[in-house]
């Protein structure tokens, strides 16, 4: 089995308490169903800055990068069929899955 990670874009933050703990069970319960597939649920993303040659710092402005998750699958394609069913899709968001190649 490969690792891939999954990069969540976009997506809209729901507006109400309420309706953003729903949208936490949506993510507990698509992890759940991913079950042993689900190598390093992740984290949302906050500040960010970007670092270059020579070291300089800038800053980044609004990223569409929301966060990852580290997802264990026989293939590519086999990955991104788990993504299908990611919350983020629901909120306008999507899912880039990249396969992480071993060093």
């Amino acid at each position: 089995m490969a690792k891939f990670v999954f990069v969540y874009t976009g997506g809209e933050m729901a507006p109400t308490p309420e309706e953003q703990q729903k949208v936490m069970e949506a993510w507990m319960n698509w992890f759940g169903g991913l079950g042993d597939a689900v190598v390093d649920p992740g984290n949302p993303f906050g500040a960010a800055c970007g670092v270059g040659t020579g070291g300089s710092v800038r800053e980044v402005g609004a990223s569409r990068l929301g966060g990852y998750s580290v997802i264990s699958a026989g293939s590519l394609s086999e990955a991104a069929d788990m993504a299908k069913g990611c919350p983020v899709l629901g909120a306008g968001g999507g899912v880039d899955v990249y396969e992480a190649l071993p060093m």
